[in-house]
């Protein structure tokens, strides 16, 4: 492969890479009421906006959900899957390029809450009660999640162990679904966002 190809490649699934996950945050950010003000939300919004909303005129929410975000998610995991493959001279097979972008969606939302606990974990013991923007933000795309979780443990004397119940559900759901589906459809690591 040529330096000019790499760097093709290092380019496309970089700026790929993090457009899909703002497409996605803006999906859970929806989801979860955030806080629409926060400077994050805000860039977010104006971000994904310009494909976004020409979708929203052909796809309409549903239940509080924003289905154009998840169908914008999975498009743009499709497209970057697809100039990932062309530029190392895979043959593509349409349909397992399809099943792999979905299976990249699911994988990378269990990644949003994997690392967003890892984040809020580190953070709870260096910067307990901080105002930062991005925490703030986590914060409220891990707490519906959580706040389940922390109503069925007991009373731990003030410490908080839901978070490793989190972990531990978040990849039960990989090994019982993602793992096994990934090597149905024969997905090639480092090619998918997420995985």
């Amino acid at each position: 492969m040529s330096a000019f190809s790499e760097v093709s490649l290092l380019l496309v699934n970089t700026l790929g890479s993090l457009f899909l996950l703002i497409v996605v945050l803006r999906f859970l950010l929806q989801l979860v009421r955030a806080d629409f003000y926060n400077p994050l939300s805000q860039f977010i919004v104006k971000a994904t906006n310009p494909l976004l909303l020409p979708l929203r005129r052909f796809i309409p929410g549903f239940g509080g959900m924003d289905i154009a975000a998840l169908v914008l998610a999975f498009v743009v995991q499709w497209v970057l899957l697809l100039l990932l493959l062309a530029l190392q001279n895979v043959p593509l097979i349409f349909d397992l390029t399809l099943i792999w972008a979905l299976v990249g969606v699911f994988s990378l939302l269990l990644n949003i809450y994997f690392w967003g606990l890892i984040i809020t974990v580190i953070a709870s013991w260096l910067a307990p009660n901080s105002y930062n923007p991005a925490l703030i933000l986590i914060g409220q795309i891990l707490e519906p999640v959580m706040r389940p979780i922390r109503s069925r443990m007991p009373d731990m004397g003030g410490l908080d162990l839901s978070p490793i119940v989190l972990f531990l559900l978040i990849k039960v759901v990989e090994i019982l679904f993602l793992y096994p589906l990934a090597q149905m459809a024969n997905l090639p690591r480092g090619l998918i966002v997420g995985i």
